[in-house]
């Protein structure tokens, strides 16, 4: 038994082998560890690994022939890299996947597509009265200013050979519209023709008797025995008969004369008394320029009823297929008449160049004066003013019985 005071010794030989034995084993654990298996070896290849160190994940794609011969086989998906067959790559060892339904793509249209054609426009003919003046500015600025077109009317302004003749051709059917007068509607509607009126242009008299300034025909009671000249068919049957009469004098005392459109050269040539004239606002500064002074008799400071000076007839046989055109012709009236009140300067420039007829001295003259007479509404319907001037008539003995109102004038804005 060992001395327990004598220290434990051990043989040289066996501290050197268990040196060595420990230098051996540093080495081992300081190589490195093996790398996980590459896609070429046998593991990668079958999808399986050594066991507890892969992960198996399913495959989701066919199996070959020789694995679906192989039950419980799992097909190993492709590692990160590896390239996903296309649909319908034909392999020796796999099956064309089916085909999803190719759906179609909409077509987008390369070029714009065709414009739509606007409706047709409305023809519409209206005659003036007379040549193209400032009282038609309305009618004038509408048509170049394209409202009538942007309503959806093509407009014809047209002028007549006679101031007769307007009335008489929409009697018959050949016109839309033809401007007037108050008077000469009375006078018309009492012989039978089926005029009526639909819109005013100028609220007030446009009429009156021109006389020679130093002749003694300088009131109504002193024309007996005068030359007279006249140009429209109210003037000489209604407007002179009314203005004499009450001075005591009648119509066949006078030497009438038919001026028709040449007032100026017919007073100068013919050395004419006087003229019963429409255009009482330009005709004195006309004359006046050719060394004629005149003065003014103003029909309604001679018991003439106020009436309205310049409107807008219509074929009465023919209103009921016209009414939606007849109230678009007055829209279009109504915003070119606001425009004129608004931008007078503007306005006159206008017509100067689309209608350099108009821009003489006697027309600029009468510019600002007939707007105040321009009608804002021409819509708008003062049934007892045409109500009014039949009674007159009838007082004086120019009609045997009044035409009813309702028959002379209509509201196309009324329900």
């Amino acid at each position: 038994m060992p001395d327990p005071a004598r220290p434990l010794r051990f043989p040289v030989h066996a501290c050197l082998l268990a040196l060595l034995l420990t230098l051996l084993l540093g080495e081992a654990a300081a190589e490195p560890l093996d790398a996980p298996p590459s896609s070429e070896s046998p593991a990668a290849e079958t999808g399986q690994g050594e066991l507890g160190t892969s992960v198996m994940v399913p495959r989701l794609l066919p199996a070959t022939a020789e694995q679906e011969e192989a039950p419980g086989a799992i097909i190993a998906a492709p590692e990160i890299g590896d390239a996903t067959p296309e649909i319908g790559d034909a392999t020796p060892d796999a099956r064309e996947l089916p085909q999803a339904p190719v759906e179609e793509i909409p077509t987008i249209a390369v070029t714009p597509p065709e414009p739509l054609e606007p409706p047709p426009l409305k023809p519409v003919e209206i005659m003036l009265d007379w040549y193209p003046g400032p009282q038609h500015a309305a009618l004038l600025v509408a048509y170049h200013k394209g409202i009538y077109r942007r309503l959806g009317l093509e407009v014809t302004l047209s002028t007549p050979a006679d101031p007769a003749l307007p009335a008489r051709l929409l009697a018959a059917g050949r016109i839309e519209l033809a401007v007037s007068r108050q008077p000469l509607l009375h006078l018309l509607a009492g012989r039978g023709l089926p005029l009526v009126r639909v819109g005013t242009l100028v609220d007030l008299p446009l009429g009156g008797l021109l006389v020679r300034n130093g002749s003694d025909s300088e009131s109504p009671f002193s024309l007996a025995g005068k030359r007279i000249g006249y140009s429209t068919e109210e003037a000489r049957e209604l407007l002179l008969p009314t203005l004499l009469r009450p001075h005591g004098v009648g119509v066949h005392e006078l030497e009438l004369v038919d001026i028709n459109f040449g007032a100026v050269n017919e007073v100068v040539e013919q050395a004419l008394d006087g003229i019963m004239t429409p255009q009482r606002l330009t005709l004195p500064r006309q004359l006046g320029d050719e060394g004629v002074g005149t003065r003014l008799l103003r029909l309604e400071e001679h018991g003439v009823p106020p009436h309205e000076g310049l409107i807008l007839l219509a074929n009465r046989d023919r209103i009921g297929g016209q009414r939606e055109t007849l109230r678009r012709v007055l829209e279009a009236l109504s915003e070119a008449t606001a425009w004129l009140l608004e931008e007078p300067d503007a306005a006159w420039e206008l017509l100067q160049e689309q209608e350099p007829a108009l821009d003489t001295p006697a027309n600029r003259d009468a510019w600002l004066p007939m707007l105040l007479r321009l009608s804002a509404r021409p819509a708008a319907l003062d049934l007892g003013n045409y109500q009014r001037f039949e009674e007159y008539l009838v007082a004086q003995g120019l009609a045997e019985h009044p035409t009813p109102a309702e028959k002379l004038a209509l509201d196309l804005g009324a329900p």
